[in-house]
């Protein structure tokens, strides 16, 4: 048996690694104290607010925001290891409103009769209906429980105004490449909990590779060193390199490249397709977008913006189907979101198209950064006062409603200097063409009442 054969039997009998019955390496490696957190730094430096509550046992009641793997959870736990008030966890996908009332129940008997504080700590509390989510106001009011509310979605639209408007919300942020290195470094070394006890030597191009493809997400660069480690010592491999992750790391950045590049290719697709009038394509690359775990509301807002960039006056209907689109999905959430998305989506595929308002804006914009702050022409401006009257101001103005058409013969508007030049230019895709032909008419008549 050679020397790499006895080290990983020692560690598999020891329980050091590959134990059916032993905890997944980021869990093992959980923090327990403050210093021992990963990223966060603009909640938990010394100094900042949120560890000074936390180093006095002074909590209020806190909504922590952020994607998965960032350390809701792990920050929850760590509060429990530094507070002398009860702590009892629940999560919101697994418990109904009757466990609630009986931790509630025990809450209020803790306070009363053994003058002790619980902290309540729910994760995914966006997970909660509207009834459960009201059935916590009341005790949270009193004080019966300091509430940690743990969600990856906006608490704007996940959790009740008058929760949030008795909970401090605190953001999350995903944790740095370079503290997921230090992390992975540490679990390497770890004699009790990680691979320290095993010769595998793991060079810093890999660590570096797991970290930027776990996209800020330490929990995922923590399963990802794990199944790295195991398959390495599995292969009886003394290191491990860049390029042995190269299978593993490139299906990982499929299935959750939510920021990177693939993230991005997705996008431009989308709208690529959407403005190619490719419904079929419109739809396979939405739905890849939200498997890779995008954002819903980020989906909408491109769609919103396609509506007006992309759609515009050749459709109207675009974009307040976009808009209704995303109403719908804030009332529903998952997955019965996913219909007035996919229902948008297929609309601004199949409309007609026109880049008329976007060429308008910029021709607009570059009239300006041309010409400066022309100024308004004295017959368009207000004259409320008799000093604005006696300069001349609304002079000469002619009131549209006053002609036949619906508009004076001759009359212009852009300051002088610019007047005659064309901004909006409208195409002739769907309901445009009618625009363009009425604003055609109008030009034509113009003419004619000033020759």
């Amino acid at each position: 048996m050679s020397q790499q054969d006895t080290l990983v039997e020692h560690a598999l009998r020891s329980g050091k690694l590959g134990s059916q019955s032993r905890p997944p390496l980021a869990d093992r490696m959980r923090p327990k104290s403050l210093d021992d957190v990963v990223g966060q730094r603009h909640l938990l430096t010394p100094g900042k607010w949120l560890h000074k509550i936390i180093v006095a046992d002074r909590l209020v009641s806190l909504i922590l925001w952020g994607p998965p793997g960032v350390g809701k959870t792990t920050l929850a736990r760590v509060i429990s290891h530094s507070t002398s008030r009860k702590f009892v966890a629940i999560s919101a996908v697994l418990s109904g409103v009757a466990e609630l009332r009986s931790v509630i129940k025990e809450a209020e008997e803790d306070r009363r009769y053994r003058g002790k504080s619980t902290i309540l700590f729910i994760d995914e509390i966006h997970r909660f209906n509207k009834s459960q989510q009201d059935a916590l106001l009341p005790h949270v009011e009193a004080g019966t429980v300091t509430l940690i509310g743990a969600t990856t979605e906006n608490p704007s639209f996940a959790v009740n105004a008058a929760i949030l408007s008795r909970a401090k919300a605190l953001r999350l942020r995903a944790v740095e490449a370079e503290d997921l290195v230090g992390m992975l470094t540490r679990a390497l070394r770890d004699d009790k909990n990680g691979y320290g006890t095993v010769s595998l030597a793991v060079e810093p191009e890999a660590l570096l590779a797991i970290a930027t493809v776990a996209s800020g997400d330490a929990r995922r660069a923590l399963s990802l060193l794990e199944a790295a480690c195991e398959g390495a010592l599995q292969d009886q491999k003394e290191s491990l390199a860049a390029s042995d992750l190269k299978d593993l790391l490139e299906e990982q950045s499929l299935l959750y490249d939510k920021s990177g590049e693939e993230h991005y290719n997705l996008s431009s697709a989308l709208i690529k397709s959407m403005r190619g009038s490719d419904p079929d394509a419109a739809l396979y690359y939405l739905l890849r977008m939200l498997d890779a775990g995008d954002d819903p509301l980020f989906l909408l807002r491109r769609l919103m913006i396609f509506a007006s960039e992309d759609v515009g006056n050749a459709d109207p209907r675009g974009l307040q189907i976009a808009t209704a689109a995303d109403a719908a999905f804030r009332r529903m959430g998952m997955p019965e979101g996913i219909y007035p998305l996919a229902h948008a989506c297929l609309y601004l595929a199949s409309c007609p198209k026109s880049g008329a308002v976007k060429a308008a804006l910029a021709k607009a914009k570059s009239l300006i950064n041309t010409y400066g702050a022309l100024p308004v022409p004295i017959k368009l401006r207000n004259a409320p006062t008799q000093l604005m009257k006696e300069e001349g101001y609304g002079a000469e103005y002619r009131y549209a409603h006053n002609y036949q058409e619906g508009f004076a013969p001759g009359e212009t508007y852009l300051p002088e200097k610019i007047v005659g030049e064309k901004i909006y230019e409208p195409t002739a895709s769907g309901l445009e063409q009618s625009i363009q032909e009425r604003l055609a008419r109008i030009e034509q008549y113009r003419r004619s009442q000033t020759k």
